[in-house]
């Protein structure tokens, strides 16, 4: 058993939902989060009050599951991002449980 994480901006919340259920994922947890890209403008003192919004709305999803459906939710995921015309990937990593109860 592996831990799988995805995030998403949440414009593509509906296809990770449908690449969870064609892995045969059926058991995850998701999460609103924001995202960052650019760590040096947060840090910006004179963009403090702007008002810019430099947050991206976000998802993260995360499942414990069986190596093969990590396998398939990847090999989707490369897939999906293949076709995609922006520059926010769906991000997905892995890593592994040494116990669990």
């Amino acid at each position: 058993m592996k831990l799988v994480i995805v995030t998403v901006v949440v414009e593509f919340q509906q296809d990770v939902l449908k690449l969870f259920k064609k892995a045969n994922i059926e058991n995850f947890s998701s999460s609103e989060i924001d995202g960052y890209k650019n760590k040096a403008a947060i840090l910006n003192v004179a963009n403090w009050f702007s008002g810019e919004n430099i947050a991206t709305e976000s998802s993260m999803f995360f499942s414990f599951t069986e190596d093969n459906q990590i396998d398939l939710l990847f090999k989707l995921v490369k897939k999906f991002n293949s076709n995609l015309e922006t520059n926010n990937p769906v991000r997905a990593i892995v890593l592994p449980i040494e116990r669990f109860i």
